[in-house]
């Protein structure tokens, strides 16, 4: 059983939008990506849970069609999309798929209101053509991402806290009505007191608008805020996927585990030595993590892992 056969079994039957199937992705030498099989599908979102460097922007930079695999499969609604479309077809496929970056400084022109920043992407797609529809659709938007519409659109970025740009820049994807958000690491760079109120905005959005949303993050522990279904990630493959509550209630691979226990908890005492034996035991289970020959195994309905011994 391939470990796509194994991702249909999940019991939602809704059609995905996006599909990827054995996907790799090599930079030189280095393998990136290893067979990576996912679903995006209406109204779900997807946690892609890992350290830096296991795979997990390489997988959105795909899905954004801002880079190619090397191997494997895109599907578009079903369609195959992994070569290059016609440009009617590129378009339609960038407007379906919309990105929130996970820096809210670097993705917004300093130089442009914020009016401009969501204008611009519905005129591009055609979806205002007035200045009265424009005007009212950016304040629509706004009002959707809880920011005060009047007051908002005519700030320069460099007037709005970290956590107002990247309510910004969710608005800024929604411009063009899109159906998969992909959000990478969204709150990795916004102060811990305002983290979950993005994290609980993305939930909303996903909800109201049946959105497919690809959540990417290092943090575990943030994606049972988000994420019906997690893949763990790690070495450029997937080690342990299904459904979140379940992988973080019953985690069976070693790894999966050791991410669980880096999770900060204020009840437990600060042990002197004891980050010194966490550090070896982790290098022990990052080393057979990497075998990717490791055989797969269904724990239930909705949960694999790959099986590994310490």
């Amino acid at each position: 059983m391939t470990i796509m056969q194994e991702i249909t079994t999940d019991s939602d039957q809704r059609q995905p939008i996006i599909t990827l199937q054995g996907i790799t992705r090599s930079f030189g030498p280095v393998q990136a990506l290893r067979g990576i099989s996912l679903a995006l599908k209406p109204g779900r979102a997807l946690a892609l849970v890992g350290e830096s460097g296991c795979g997990k922007t390489s997988c959105a930079r795909i899905i954004a069609r801002m880079d190619r695999p090397s191997t494997g499969d895109l599907y578009f609604r079903g369609r195959q999309f992994t070569s290059s479309q016609s440009s009617e077809d590129e378009k339609t496929y960038r407007r379906a798929v919309q990105m929130v970056f996970q820096d809210p400084f670097a993705a917004l022109n300093p130089v442009f209101t914020v009016a401009h920043h969501l204008a611009r992407p519905m005129l591009l797609h055609g979806h205002a053509k007035t200045r009265s529809e424009v005007a009212a659709r950016v304040a629509a938007l706004l009002a959707s991402v809880d920011l005060e519409g009047q007051s908002t659109a005519g700030k320069f970025p460099h007037e709005l806290s970290g956590g107002q740009r990247q309510r910004v820049n969710i608005a800024r994807a929604l411009a063009v009505e899109p159906d998969v958000l992909v959000a990478d690491e969204p709150t990795s760079m916004l102060d811990v007191s305002i983290r979950l109120g993005i994290l609980e905005l993305l939930s909303e959005i996903k909800r109201q608008r049946n959105l497919a949303l690809l959540y990417i993050t290092h943090d575990i522990a943030t994606a049972a805020h988000v994420a019906e279904e997690m893949i763990v990630m790690f070495a450029g493959q997937m080690i342990e996927w299904g459904d979140t509550r379940t992988i973080i209630a019953e985690a069976r691979h070693p790894y999966t585990r050791l991410l669980l226990s880096a999770v900060p908890d204020p009840d437990r005492p600060f042990v002197p030595g004891e980050s010194v034996e966490f550090l070896r035991h982790a290098e022990a289970i990052r080393k057979v993590s990497r075998d990717a020959s490791a055989a797969i195994e269904q724990i239930g309905p909705n949960h694999f892992t790959r099986s590994v011994t310490l």
